[in-house]
Protein backbone atom coordinates (compact mmCIF):
# COMPACT_ATOMS: atom_id res chain seq x y z
CA UNK A 1 0.00 0.00 0.00
CA UNK A 2 1.24 3.22 -1.17
CA UNK A 3 2.32 6.04 1.07
CA UNK A 4 -1.23 8.29 -0.13
CA UNK A 5 -3.10 5.62 -0.55
CA UNK A 6 -2.88 4.72 3.51
CA UNK A 7 -2.98 8.18 4.35
CA UNK A 8 -6.78 8.48 2.35
CA UNK A 9 -8.08 5.15 4.39
CA UNK A 10 -6.56 5.76 7.65
CA UNK A 11 -6.14 9.51 7.95
CA UNK A 12 -3.47 11.60 9.30
CA UNK A 13 -3.61 10.91 13.00
CA UNK A 14 -3.55 6.99 12.50
CA UNK A 15 -0.21 7.53 10.12
CA UNK A 16 1.34 9.55 12.47
CA UNK A 17 0.47 6.84 15.36
CA UNK A 18 2.05 4.55 13.46
CA UNK A 19 5.31 6.21 12.31
CA UNK A 20 5.69 7.53 16.03
CA UNK A 21 8.42 4.88 17.41
CA UNK A 22 7.40 3.31 20.85
CA UNK A 23 7.87 4.67 24.02
CA UNK A 24 9.58 3.30 26.78
CA UNK A 25 9.08 3.61 30.63
CA UNK A 26 6.06 4.07 32.22
CA UNK A 27 4.82 7.13 33.95
CA UNK A 28 2.08 8.21 35.94
CA UNK A 29 -1.23 7.80 34.54
CA UNK A 30 0.67 6.52 31.48
CA UNK A 31 1.45 9.56 30.13
CA UNK A 32 4.88 11.31 29.22
CA UNK A 33 4.86 15.14 29.44
CA UNK A 34 5.40 16.06 25.73
CA UNK A 35 6.80 19.70 24.55
CA UNK A 36 3.54 21.54 23.82
CA UNK A 37 3.73 24.45 21.26
CA UNK A 38 1.88 27.73 21.00
CA UNK A 39 -2.08 27.56 20.77
CA UNK A 40 -3.01 27.69 17.15
CA UNK A 41 -6.68 26.78 17.89
CA UNK A 42 -9.04 27.56 20.79
CA UNK A 43 -9.36 24.23 23.17
CA UNK A 44 -12.88 25.07 23.40
CA UNK A 45 -14.24 26.19 20.24
CA UNK A 46 -11.69 24.54 17.93
CA UNK A 47 -11.24 28.47 16.22
CA UNK A 48 -8.37 29.22 14.87
CA UNK A 49 -6.95 32.06 17.23
CA UNK A 50 -5.51 35.43 16.08
CA UNK A 51 -4.46 36.81 19.48
CA UNK A 52 -4.71 35.97 22.92
CA UNK A 53 -8.43 35.11 22.90
CA UNK A 54 -10.71 33.42 21.21
CA UNK A 55 -12.70 35.24 18.61
CA UNK A 56 -15.42 33.15 18.67
CA UNK A 57 -16.40 32.18 22.52
CA UNK A 58 -13.81 34.23 24.29
CA UNK A 59 -11.41 32.01 26.32
CA UNK A 60 -7.93 32.68 26.87
CA UNK A 61 -5.34 31.34 24.55
CA UNK A 62 -3.81 30.03 27.38
CA UNK A 63 -2.12 26.45 27.56
CA UNK A 64 -2.27 25.19 31.58
CA UNK A 65 -0.28 21.88 30.68
CA UNK A 66 3.13 23.02 31.01
CA UNK A 67 5.54 22.30 33.65
CA UNK A 68 5.96 24.30 36.82
CA UNK A 69 8.88 26.33 35.60
CA UNK A 70 6.51 28.02 33.05
CA UNK A 71 3.85 28.64 34.97
CA UNK A 72 6.21 29.98 37.60
CA UNK A 73 7.59 32.67 35.09
CA UNK A 74 4.40 33.51 34.04
CA UNK A 75 3.06 34.53 37.45
CA UNK A 76 6.61 36.62 38.00
CA UNK A 77 6.13 38.11 34.35
CA UNK A 78 2.30 38.96 35.83
CA UNK A 79 3.27 40.28 38.95
CA UNK A 80 6.06 42.18 37.65
CA UNK A 81 3.99 44.06 34.83
CA UNK A 82 1.40 44.52 37.76
CA UNK A 83 3.85 46.27 40.13
CA UNK A 84 5.10 48.27 36.84
CA UNK A 85 1.66 49.54 36.58
CA UNK A 86 0.57 49.78 39.98
CA UNK A 87 3.89 52.73 40.44
CA UNK A 88 2.97 54.59 37.27
CA UNK A 89 -0.69 54.77 38.61
CA UNK A 90 -0.05 55.48 42.19
CA UNK A 91 2.42 58.33 41.01
CA UNK A 92 0.02 59.86 38.69
CA UNK A 93 -2.43 59.91 41.70
CA UNK A 94 0.00 61.79 43.97
CA UNK A 95 0.72 64.19 41.63
CA UNK A 96 -2.25 65.02 39.04
CA UNK A 97 -5.01 62.93 40.15
CA UNK A 98 -7.07 64.26 37.76
CA UNK A 99 -5.11 62.77 34.87
CA UNK A 100 -5.34 59.60 35.96
CA UNK A 101 -9.24 59.64 35.88
CA UNK A 102 -8.89 61.88 32.18
CA UNK A 103 -6.85 58.78 30.82
CA UNK A 104 -9.12 55.95 31.87
CA UNK A 105 -11.85 57.88 30.21
CA UNK A 106 -10.06 59.07 27.52
CA UNK A 107 -9.55 55.30 26.74
CA UNK A 108 -5.76 54.94 27.25
CA UNK A 109 -6.56 52.12 30.34
CA UNK A 110 -3.78 49.39 29.85
CA UNK A 111 -0.96 51.42 31.45
CA UNK A 112 -3.09 51.98 34.56
CA UNK A 113 -4.69 49.89 37.34
CA UNK A 114 -7.85 49.84 37.11
CA UNK A 115 -9.73 51.98 39.42
CA UNK A 116 -11.82 49.34 41.65
CA UNK A 117 -8.87 47.38 42.06
CA UNK A 118 -6.90 50.34 42.95
CA UNK A 119 -9.48 51.84 45.28
CA UNK A 120 -9.72 48.02 47.43
CA UNK A 121 -5.97 47.98 47.60
CA UNK A 122 -5.66 51.50 49.11
CA UNK A 123 -8.85 50.60 50.99
CA UNK A 124 -7.41 47.59 52.54
CA UNK A 125 -3.86 49.65 53.49
CA UNK A 126 -5.62 52.27 55.18
CA UNK A 127 -8.28 50.43 57.72
CA UNK A 128 -5.43 48.14 58.12
CA UNK A 129 -3.16 50.55 59.41
CA UNK A 130 -6.36 52.72 61.18
CA UNK A 131 -7.31 49.28 63.09
CA UNK A 132 -3.39 48.74 63.73
CA UNK A 133 -3.18 51.71 65.28
CA UNK A 134 -6.58 51.25 67.18
CA UNK A 135 -5.12 48.30 68.96
CA UNK A 136 -1.95 49.61 69.97
CA UNK A 137 -3.75 52.90 71.11
CA UNK A 138 -4.18 52.83 75.00
CA UNK A 139 -7.80 53.59 76.70
CA UNK A 140 -7.72 54.63 80.48
CA UNK A 141 -9.26 52.28 82.28
CA UNK A 142 -8.83 53.31 85.48
CA UNK A 143 -9.75 50.86 88.39
CA UNK A 144 -11.83 51.39 91.64
CA UNK A 145 -10.04 51.02 95.01
CA UNK A 146 -12.62 49.01 95.86
CA UNK A 147 -12.17 46.28 92.77
CA UNK A 148 -8.12 46.06 93.51
CA UNK A 149 -7.18 42.50 95.21
CA UNK A 150 -5.87 42.47 99.00
CA UNK A 151 -2.72 42.98 98.13
CA UNK A 152 -2.46 45.92 96.33
CA UNK A 153 -5.16 47.59 98.52
CA UNK A 154 -2.14 47.01 101.36
CA UNK A 155 0.59 48.32 98.88
CA UNK A 156 -1.35 51.55 97.97
CA UNK A 157 -2.43 52.40 101.63
CA UNK A 158 1.29 52.18 103.36
CA UNK A 159 2.20 54.56 99.77
CA UNK A 160 -0.73 56.97 100.40
CA UNK A 161 0.96 57.19 104.58
CA UNK A 162 4.14 58.61 102.85
CA UNK A 163 1.76 61.55 101.11
CA UNK A 164 1.55 64.22 102.89
CA UNK A 165 -1.63 65.39 104.64
CA UNK A 166 -2.44 68.10 102.31
CA UNK A 167 -1.23 66.43 99.01
CA UNK A 168 -3.46 63.28 100.41
CA UNK A 169 -6.21 65.30 100.42
CA UNK A 170 -6.17 65.69 96.85
CA UNK A 171 -5.29 62.74 95.88
CA UNK A 172 -8.33 61.14 97.79
CA UNK A 173 -10.98 63.92 96.31
CA UNK A 174 -9.42 62.92 92.63
CA UNK A 175 -10.31 59.48 93.74
CA UNK A 176 -13.37 59.72 95.22
CA UNK A 177 -14.18 61.78 91.58
CA UNK A 178 -13.19 58.65 89.85
CA UNK A 179 -14.84 56.81 91.88
CA UNK A 180 -17.99 58.94 91.47
CA UNK A 181 -17.38 58.73 87.37
CA UNK A 182 -17.23 54.72 87.47
CA UNK A 183 -20.43 54.11 88.82
CA UNK A 184 -21.89 56.40 86.12
CA UNK A 185 -23.35 54.30 83.11
CA UNK A 186 -21.07 54.42 79.62
CA UNK A 187 -23.50 56.23 78.03
CA UNK A 188 -25.92 58.85 79.23
CA UNK A 189 -29.02 59.55 76.65
CA UNK A 190 -31.07 62.09 79.04
CA UNK A 191 -30.15 64.94 81.83
CA UNK A 192 -31.52 62.99 84.58
CA UNK A 193 -29.10 59.98 83.59
CA UNK A 194 -31.70 57.09 83.30
CA UNK A 195 -33.34 56.45 79.60
CA UNK A 196 -36.91 57.58 79.18
CA UNK A 197 -37.24 55.38 75.84
CA UNK A 198 -37.34 51.85 74.84
CA UNK A 199 -34.79 53.10 72.33
CA UNK A 200 -32.44 54.94 75.00
CA UNK A 201 -33.16 51.93 77.30
CA UNK A 202 -31.48 49.11 74.56
CA UNK A 203 -28.86 51.69 73.46
CA UNK A 204 -27.94 51.78 77.25
CA UNK A 205 -27.87 48.15 77.62
CA UNK A 206 -26.03 47.21 74.18
CA UNK A 207 -23.59 49.90 74.95
CA UNK A 208 -22.95 48.33 78.43
CA UNK A 209 -22.32 45.42 77.13
CA UNK A 210 -20.07 46.36 74.11
CA UNK A 211 -18.35 49.05 76.08
CA UNK A 212 -18.05 46.66 79.09
CA UNK A 213 -18.93 48.17 82.75
CA UNK A 214 -16.67 50.68 83.00
CA UNK A 215 -15.55 51.13 79.58
CA UNK A 216 -13.04 47.82 79.84
CA UNK A 217 -14.39 46.94 76.30
CA UNK A 218 -14.19 49.89 74.21
CA UNK A 219 -10.76 49.71 72.38
CA UNK A 220 -12.57 46.10 71.42
CA UNK A 221 -15.56 47.64 69.96
CA UNK A 222 -13.75 50.67 68.40
CA UNK A 223 -11.32 47.74 66.34
CA UNK A 224 -14.84 46.00 65.40
CA UNK A 225 -16.22 49.41 64.25
CA UNK A 226 -13.19 50.30 62.08
CA UNK A 227 -13.44 47.01 60.41
CA UNK A 228 -16.90 47.43 59.44
CA UNK A 229 -16.30 51.23 57.96
CA UNK A 230 -14.65 49.62 54.82
CA UNK A 231 -18.02 48.33 53.57
CA UNK A 232 -19.58 51.46 55.09
CA UNK A 233 -17.05 53.38 52.49
CA UNK A 234 -17.52 51.25 49.57
CA UNK A 235 -21.26 51.81 49.79
CA UNK A 236 -21.11 55.51 50.20
CA UNK A 237 -19.13 55.74 47.12
CA UNK A 238 -21.60 55.29 44.54
CA UNK A 239 -23.80 57.55 46.84
CA UNK A 240 -20.71 60.46 46.21
CA UNK A 241 -21.33 59.69 42.41
CA UNK A 242 -24.51 60.17 42.18
CA UNK A 243 -24.38 63.57 44.14
CA UNK A 244 -21.84 64.37 41.32
CA UNK A 245 -24.14 63.31 38.81
CA UNK A 246 -26.85 65.56 39.65
CA UNK A 247 -24.36 68.57 40.44
CA UNK A 248 -23.43 68.20 37.20
CA UNK A 249 -27.03 66.88 35.12
CA UNK A 250 -26.64 69.20 32.63
CA UNK A 251 -23.07 68.49 31.16
CA UNK A 252 -24.89 65.09 30.79
CA UNK A 253 -22.05 62.97 31.71
CA UNK A 254 -22.79 59.31 32.03
CA UNK A 255 -23.12 57.97 35.48
CA UNK A 256 -20.47 55.54 35.41
CA UNK A 257 -17.50 58.60 34.62
CA UNK A 258 -18.71 59.94 38.05
CA UNK A 259 -17.90 56.62 39.36
CA UNK A 260 -14.40 56.13 37.95
CA UNK A 261 -13.93 59.82 39.35
CA UNK A 262 -15.35 58.51 42.85
CA UNK A 263 -13.03 55.76 42.93
CA UNK A 264 -9.39 57.69 42.00
CA UNK A 265 -10.33 60.73 44.43
CA UNK A 266 -11.39 58.16 47.55
CA UNK A 267 -7.95 56.29 46.71
CA UNK A 268 -6.53 59.37 46.70
CA UNK A 269 -8.23 60.57 49.84
CA UNK A 270 -6.83 57.43 51.76
CA UNK A 271 -3.21 57.33 50.23
CA UNK A 272 -3.19 61.40 51.04
CA UNK A 273 -4.08 60.37 54.92
CA UNK A 274 -1.30 57.87 55.16
CA UNK A 275 1.05 60.57 53.76
CA UNK A 276 0.50 62.53 56.28
CA UNK A 277 0.08 60.58 59.10
CA UNK A 278 3.53 58.29 58.50
CA UNK A 279 5.20 62.06 57.92
CA UNK A 280 3.62 63.79 61.04
CA UNK A 281 4.79 60.29 63.16
CA UNK A 282 8.45 60.30 61.49
CA UNK A 283 8.73 64.09 61.96
CA UNK A 284 7.40 64.03 65.49
CA UNK A 285 10.18 61.67 66.81
CA UNK A 286 12.94 63.79 64.04
CA UNK A 287 12.13 67.56 64.03
CA UNK A 288 9.00 67.86 66.21
CA UNK A 289 9.53 71.56 66.11
CA UNK A 290 8.39 71.44 62.15
CA UNK A 291 5.66 69.10 62.40
CA UNK A 292 2.44 71.40 62.91
CA UNK A 293 4.05 73.54 60.27
CA UNK A 294 4.43 70.48 57.44
CA UNK A 295 1.30 68.52 58.35
CA UNK A 296 -0.80 71.73 57.70
CA UNK A 297 1.12 72.57 54.60
CA UNK A 298 0.44 68.70 53.31
CA UNK A 299 -3.42 69.31 54.23
CA UNK A 300 -3.78 72.29 52.72
CA UNK A 301 -1.91 70.21 49.26
CA UNK A 302 -4.50 67.53 49.40
CA UNK A 303 -7.31 69.68 49.62
CA UNK A 304 -5.74 71.90 46.64
CA UNK A 305 -5.42 68.53 45.02
CA UNK A 306 -9.01 67.43 45.24
CA UNK A 307 -10.36 70.90 43.57
CA UNK A 308 -8.01 71.22 41.16
CA UNK A 309 -9.01 67.65 40.35
CA UNK A 310 -12.92 68.27 39.62
CA UNK A 311 -12.25 71.35 38.00
CA UNK A 312 -9.84 69.66 35.57
CA UNK A 313 -11.41 66.73 35.13
CA UNK A 314 -15.01 68.51 34.83
CA UNK A 315 -13.66 71.21 33.09
CA UNK A 316 -15.54 74.29 34.41
CA UNK A 317 -14.76 77.61 35.68
CA UNK A 318 -12.99 78.76 38.92
CA UNK A 319 -16.55 80.08 39.96
CA UNK A 320 -18.65 77.46 39.51
CA UNK A 321 -16.07 74.59 40.66
CA UNK A 322 -15.54 76.39 43.73
CA UNK A 323 -19.42 76.44 44.50
CA UNK A 324 -19.92 72.57 43.47
CA UNK A 325 -16.78 71.71 45.91
CA UNK A 326 -18.29 73.55 48.80
CA UNK A 327 -22.02 72.59 48.50
CA UNK A 328 -20.90 69.05 47.49
CA UNK A 329 -18.54 68.46 50.00
CA UNK A 330 -21.08 69.38 52.44
CA UNK A 331 -23.55 67.27 50.97
CA UNK A 332 -21.40 64.55 51.23
CA UNK A 333 -20.33 65.30 54.68
CA UNK A 334 -24.17 64.76 55.26
CA UNK A 335 -23.98 61.81 53.97
CA UNK A 336 -21.32 60.12 55.21
CA UNK A 337 -22.05 61.11 59.09
CA UNK A 338 -25.54 59.49 58.28
CA UNK A 339 -23.92 56.41 56.93
CA UNK A 340 -21.65 56.37 60.26
CA UNK A 341 -24.31 56.67 62.51
CA UNK A 342 -26.31 53.75 60.78
CA UNK A 343 -22.51 52.06 61.03
CA UNK A 344 -22.24 52.42 64.61
CA UNK A 345 -25.59 51.37 65.13
CA UNK A 346 -25.24 48.01 63.32
CA UNK A 347 -22.26 47.59 65.34
CA UNK A 348 -23.88 48.03 68.95
CA UNK A 349 -26.50 46.01 67.54
CA UNK A 350 -24.84 43.21 66.27
CA UNK A 351 -23.93 40.21 68.68
CA UNK A 352 -20.58 39.91 70.42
Amino acid sequence: MSDESAKLILGDTAISALETPPRHGRRFFRRKKDERGPLTHCENCGTSLSGQYCGQCGQPAIDYRRSFRHVIVDVLDSFLNWDSKFLVTIALLIVKPWKLTNEFLGGRRVRYVHPLRLYLLASILFFFAASFGAKSMHIDTRTKRADLPPEAKAKLDVAMDKVPSDTRAEVDAAMKKVEEEKDQPVIQFSGDKQPKSPFEKWMQERAKEKFGEHGTKAQAFLVTLLSNLPYMMLCAIPLFAFVLKVLYIRKHIFYIDHLVYALHIHTFAYVAVMVICFTTIGLNRVAPNISGLVLGLLITAAVFQIFFSIRRVYRQGWFFTLFKFFFGGLVYLIVLSVALAATFLITIALPS
